[in-house]
């Protein structure tokens, strides 16, 4: 009752045919030819940055334009924080108050 049953190897139906037979090949070793010298780079005396004038201009209106957009973000991000926070400290009186009147009723 626990034993598997193993399924019998079906016979091949159809046409079959032999395996093809291959052929070994020879191996040829070539040596290989000495490499060819690397051309040699020459040295460059002049640096590899050149800033000129207005590459400089350019990179401080740039680093400006960066500063001021990330500030603006930060000080916006800031405010509505503080604005939010005032405005459930506002919901918070007028609840309490609310709470305190009804008490005060009864």
């Amino acid at each position: 009752m626990f034993r598997p049953k193993v399924p019998a190897m079906p016979q091949p139906t159809g046409r079959v045919t032999p395996p093809a037979v291959v052929e070994p090949t020879a191996v040829v070793q070539q040596v290989p030819a000495a490499p060819a010298p690397l051309p040699v780079a020459s040295v460059s005396t002049r640096p590899t940055v050149q800033l000129t004038p207005g590459t400089v201009v350019a990179l401080v209106g740039g680093g400006t334009a960066v500063v001021l957009v990330v500030g603006a973000v930060l000080v916006s991000m800031l405010l509505a924080v503080a604005i939010t926070g005032a405005s459930l400290a506002i919901c918070a009186l007028v609840v309490r108050s609310l709470i305190a009147s009804e008490h005060k009723r009864r």
